[in-house]
């Protein structure tokens, strides 16, 4: 069976996770996505723990994106997916401290690669030190890599494609992705995985939430 990109469902908009993410879940667990996440802040942790462990009660593969660029807010973000149940931790800039507590606790690691800033997130270095950094990376054990292709400040497809097939491990195409046109281009480059949350609240797919949801999973699969 051939393998398509998996959409990951980010309750996310502007790099946050949305006040409501609970509600917007709960209309759309029933959905065709499988993988669901969102990011640290800013929700209370228990509300977290909650939105979580429903998730996995609806037999969904859950992930936590880390906007952290310190060895401290990474390994915090790494805690944070130990107490909620993650099954994957992405983003954050790669420490091996958090490699380690990664692999102590189950998590699977997707860290970030290339020089990136800010929130939202901006993508800044080569195509080819990216590919080395990845590469690295996954020797060291990560399972795979976070890629925010389309936050790169030079050209994304050429970026995409090219780190999926230089790094020969999973690959999440995180970020920016509000388009058939860039769903066309991910369906192209072939990753492991792709996001997408801001988009969906910005209604760039038509229809309510959980209709767009479905409209992505369709279009991908085809």
């Amino acid at each position: 069976m051939q393998h398509h990109p998996e959409l990951i469902v980010m309750l996310t908009w502007h790099d946050y996770t949305v006040e409501n993410a609970a509600q917007v879940f709960e209309q759309c667990k029933n959905s065709k996505a499988k993988f669901w996440g969102f990011k640290e802040h800013p929700l209370p942790l228990d509300q977290m723990k909650a939105l979580y462990a429903h998730m996995k009660e609806c037999g969904k593969t859950t992930f936590l994106e880390v906007v952290a660029y310190s060895e401290q807010e990474g390994l915090e973000g790494a805690r944070i997916a130990a107490a909620c149940g993650c099954d994957v931790l992405m983003g954050t800039k790669f420490f091996d401290s958090i490699n380690d507590y990664c692999h102590e606790h189950g998590i699977k690691y997707m860290p970030f690669v290339g020089k990136v800033t800010g929130r939202p997130s901006v993508l800044e270095g080569t195509i080819e030190g990216m590919i080395a950094e990845a590469r690295s990376y996954i020797e060291r054990g990560a399972y795979g890599i976070d890629l925010l292709g389309y936050r790169f400040t030079g050209d994304a497809v050429a970026l995409n494609e090219a780190v999926v097939a230089g790094t020969g491990a999973p690959v999440c195409l995180a970020g920016s992705i509000d388009s058939y046109e860039r769903l066309d281009q991910v369906r192209n480059a072939a990753p492991w995985a792709f996001t997408i949350g801001g988009a969906f609240f910005e209604n760039k797919f038509g229809g309510s939430f959980v209709e767009q949801v479905n409209k992505v999973c369709d279009y991908m699969s085809q």
